[in-house]
């Protein structure tokens, strides 16, 4: 009897590890054995890394500052009369006055511009400058309690590869943060009516249809930047967008301060150095070759040359046989925003010292700057 015991508890303690080891036969055909996931073995808070924070924090101080534009212009149609057709784009508060900073294209031709915060606190907003020429625009509202605003950083001393963050309304989508880094600085964009933009900020930090006027941060949280295009088919983001150096805005505000129109030379140009200035038996060295005069501009006064003829140089088509500029107040020209700088400087009415190349010699061509006007370059 207890021989039989010891046979039949045997039987069970082996048939419990048969049948324990033994795959599932209930189990779906081709199914793994093992868990379908694996984790850490104590489940824990996720570990935030050092620009992650950096991300969040200047996220978290600059967000609240950061308004969402809505512009209304009224249009006439043929069938229905007046109707509202609305644009989208971004600002963001630069005082706590209610002073908010944008793009001129965001608000341009409305008869009504209404802005709405990150506490979703609606205003109606009163535009106070517009720059056609910088794509800027300034634009105020009555705050209804303290406003949070954002510093302006230093744009001059950009670097190549420093982080930036971007913060808008891309689509509509409120408050949305995109990061990346400056890929390149000086650049020249067509931007509407054929209009040139030089010295833009290139970015891959993604940028859409509603970040224009929003600000472009540095990883302090200051900005440096007013992202104001998108290059990509249809208009979306392809890892390159553009932001408007924020020194240039300075100067708008500077002036609207002190009740001073902008100035303005009234040429386009196009930076030309080394092999190809050779080839033109211009100056190596570099510097602006002339391509357009603007009518009643104080280049015109000035007697400044534009372009003669056009030729095909690579795969882009150069206006010569006009100025080469190759210093302005007594400083070499190196780069194709030269002029921009300078004119950061100067206000209607003051003089700007040129040096130009023309007909084999360089001569001194002293210009008084006028006013900005839309139509002038």
């Amino acid at each position: 009897m207890r021989f039989r015991t010891l046979i039949l508890a045997a039987a069970i303690v082996g048939g419990f590890i048969y049948f324990t080891a033994k795959p599932n036969s209930l189990r779906h055909p081709g199914a793994p054995s093992g868990p379908l996931w694996t984790g850490p073995a104590v489940t824990q808070s996720a570990g935030l890394g050092s620009d992650e924070v950096n991300s969040i924090d200047i996220y978290k101080m600059a967000s609240p500052s950061v308004a969402y534009i809505t512009s209304t212009v009224y249009r006439q149609t043929f069938f229905y009369g007046p109707q509202a057709q609305k644009d989208l784009g971004s600002g963001f508060v630069i005082n706590p006055e209610g002073q908010i900073l944008t793009n001129f294209h965001v608000i341009s031709g409305s008869q009504q511009v209404e802005v709405t915060l990150a506490d979703q606190t609606k205003y109606k907003a009163t535009v106070l400058v517009r720059d056609r020429v910088n794509d800027l625009a300034l634009i105020k509202i009555e705050p209804k309690k303290k406003l949070t605003y954002l510093n302006l950083g230093d744009s001059d001393h950009l670097q190549v590869g420093q982080k930036v963050l971007a913060i808008g309304n891309p689509f509509g989508l409120q408050g949305t943060l995109t990061t990346g880094v400056v890929s390149s600085i000086g650049r020249p964009i067509e931007a509407e009516n054929n209009r040139k933009m030089e010295g833009m900020i290139q970015t891959d930090a993604s940028i859409n249809s509603g970040n224009s006027g929003g600000p472009l941060l540095d990883s302090q949280g200051n900005v440096i930047g007013i992202n104001t295009a998108i290059y990509g088919p249809g208009g979306g983001s392809v890892g390159i967008g553009f932001a408007l150096p924020i020194n240039r805005a300075k100067s708008l505000l500077d002036d609207f301060r002190a009740g001073r129109k902008q100035a303005r030379l009234g040429v386009s140009t196009v930076y030309v150095a080394g092999d190809v200035a050779q080839a033109l038996e211009l100056p190596t060295s570099g510097g602006l070759l002339v391509q357009e005069v603007a009518a009643g501009s104080s280049a015109e006064t000035a007697a400044l040359h534009g372009a003669r003829r056009m030729v095909l140089i690579g795969n882009q088509e150069v206006g010569i046989g006009g100025d080469f500029i190759t210093a302005i107040d007594g400083k070499q020209v190196t780069e194709i925003d030269a002029i921009t700088r300078a004119l950061v400087k100067k206000h209607p009415g003051d003089i700007l010292d040129l040096t130009i190349f023309r007909g084999g010699r360089s001569i001194d061509v002293k210009v008084k700057l006028g006013e900005a006007t839309d139509d002038q370059l």
